[in-house]
């Protein structure tokens, strides 16, 4: 059935309308940069944040879920695909500099991405933020499925002048550059809300709203411009209290969300609406990642278990925690089965439908998952390979060491015989399908 209305739809593209029932929710995914798992009030954090706070209370909070990635790019990979950000050939950062090879790399047209396959199936799509996927025209977001782009390409930006740390201007709407006053994360918000409001009750819509905050610079809302085009500047920011300006980013950021959640009940589409909050790794030292080891670009449980609400009212039962190992690239399997899409996503995804375990109290299914080919998680066990702030193959047993403080590496050597084999299998299967980047300027 669903292939016959896809089929309908591009014969007829007035009929979307009439396809696009009330069965077929609208989904918005959130995710903050940088946030770490202590944070937010709702993991007992030290930021008070009711808006995002509320999600969890009306839906699920997960205690238990982990950002593919440690760093930006590799994460967004995942997340855009449903597969290992190995398998996009965007395991690193892609960054600025154009010195570095790592500055031409993208989200090549070969892979089948979540909003292509929205786009396709009748949705509205749209992302208001943060992309960080590729800074060449051929790698803009309107070019894999987003039919709108208001944002920035780069890693981070200034919060008001809008300049990347190259010195380069980078607010986009869709192809054009583009000069917009106004501190990034209200501009996010103020777009991202724009976007609902033209589609409310009128077809589904899937929107992405990937946050700045509380990556570098740390700029309050009421602070100065720090950048300028190709001049000489302190990545981080001017502000001397950062923690403070954290704190500040992450409220501000959270009142944007308050937003949001108040437009979907002011168009009465809070029902049947997924709206899915979470962080594209963990948090730097100026943040909290609670009892975890480790921040950010580190593989402990510090750099990618990070925080996760989500709410469907229609869909989702309300105030329950959720123990299951999920994904960031679970999203994509997720949100296509339940639009009814799921065989229209291109390549298997690496990552699982989640619905059933977010429905029904069940017993946590073991998972295999792994992070930057030398660290795997089965169930509860976790062997990191040296690595960074490691010397030495390790093993924890994260049920009863979830700080990642005692390794038991030669009491279990068959559990870390084992794991190093499935490791090698997975890492072998990723590099066997990867797709190539380019290594210069892309044509």
């Amino acid at each position: 059935m669903t292939r016959f209305i896809l089929i309908v739809l591009s014969c007829c593209p007035w009929l979307s309308t009439l396809v696009a029932d009330e069965a077929r929710p609208n989904i918005v995914l959130i995710m903050a940069d940088d946030l770490g798992y202590g944070d937010l009030s709702c993991y007992d954090g030290w930021i008070k944040t009711p808006n995002i706070d509320s999600i969890a209370a009306n839906g699920i909070r997960f205690t238990d879920y982990h950002s593919n990635g440690n760093v930006c790019s590799p994460t967004r990979a995942a997340l855009m695909t449903g597969l290992y950000q190995q398998k996009v050939g965007i395991p690193f950062v892609v960054v600025a500099a154009e010195k570095n090879k790592a500055h031409f790399t993208g989200l090549q047209d070969i892979e089948n991405t979540w909003p292509e396959v929205m786009r396709a199936g009748g949705y509205a799509t749209g992302i208001f933020g943060k992309w960080h996927l590729g800074y060449y025209p051929q790698y803009n977001p309107v070019r894999h499925g987003f039919d709108q782009f208001v944002g920035y390409v780069s890693g981070n930006i200034d919060f008001i002048s809008h300049i990347d740390q190259a010195g380069n201007a980078d607010w986009w709407h869709d192809h054009k550059l583009t000069s917009e006053e106004g501190y990034s994360t209200h501009l996010i918000t103020r777009h991202a809300v724009r976007f609902i409001e033209q589609h409310a009750n009128k077809r589904p819509f899937f929107i992405y709203v990937p946050h700045e905050a509380p990556h570098y610079p740390y700029q309050g809302p009421g602070d100065k411009a720090d950048r300028t085009v190709g001049g000489e500047f302190n990545n981080h920011g001017s502000r001397e209290d950062k923690k403070e300006a954290y704190r500040e980013m992450v409220v501000e950021m959270d009142v944007g969300i308050g937003e949001i959640l108040n437009c979907l009940r002011r168009h009465q589409i809070t029902d049947n609406t997924i709206v899915v909050f979470c962080s594209d790794n963990g948090a730097t030292s100026l943040g909290s990642n609670g009892e975890l080891r480790g921040t950010k670009g580190t593989n402990f449980e510090g750099g990618h278990r990070v925080p996760c609400v989500v709410q469907w009212p229609a869909g989702f039962p309300k105030g329950r925690i959720n123990h299951q190992l999920a994904m960031g690239m679970d999203w994509m399997p997720t949100a296509l089965g339940i639009a009814g899409l799921s065989e229209h996503a291109g390549r298997t995804t690496d990552g699982d439908d989640l619905t059933k375990r977010i429905r029904e109290k069940q017993e946590v299914i073991e998972r295999t998952v792994v992070w930057n080919g030398n660290t795997i998680r089965r169930g509860n066990w976790k062997l990191m390979l040296p690595q960074k702030q490691l010397k030495e193959i390790s093993l924890f047993n994260l049920h009863e060491d979830l700080a990642e403080q005692t390794n038991v590496a030669v009491k279990y050597p068959d559990i870390v015989k084992q794991l190093i084999m499935e490791l090698a299998a997975i890492n072998a299967e990723n590099k066997a399908v990867a797709t190539a980047q380019p290594t210069s300027a892309p044509k």
